[in-house]
């Protein structure tokens, strides 16, 4: 058995609005913990993904498969580039991109 335990994740660019005071507690808490502020919003919401009871029932409904996206998530070169120009420009803009980290952005 390994000592360690890695877990890999896979992170997209995503742009989102904030509240200017949210957006402040959100670097004030990352100067707090010493990590970056997209940390602190992916730990945040994984926080009460988990902890909602209402919603952890809801994602075994039909319905949660079911749910429209509604985040904007952008997508990056793929190895199918030949590919991704023979689709419609609406198509492309609808996607993700693999980065080391998701963005918080004040608005």
């Amino acid at each position: 058995m390994p000592l360690l335990e890695i877990n890999l994740s896979r992170y997209i660019n995503a742009l989102i609005r904030l509240d200017e005071t949210t957006a402040e507690l959100v670097d004030q808490y990352a100067a707090f913990v010493h990590v970056s502020g997209d940390d602190v919003v992916d730990k945040a919401l994984n926080y009460v993904f988990s902890k909602d009871r209402d919603f952890q029932d809801f994602l075994k409904t039909p319905q949660a498969k079911q749910v429209a996206p509604t985040l904007r998530v952008r997508r990056g070169p793929t190895k199918d580039a030949k590919h991704e120009a023979e689709r419609p420009a609406e198509m492309q803009s609808a996607g993700v991109e693999s980065t080391s980290s998701v963005r918080a952005v004040k608005a």
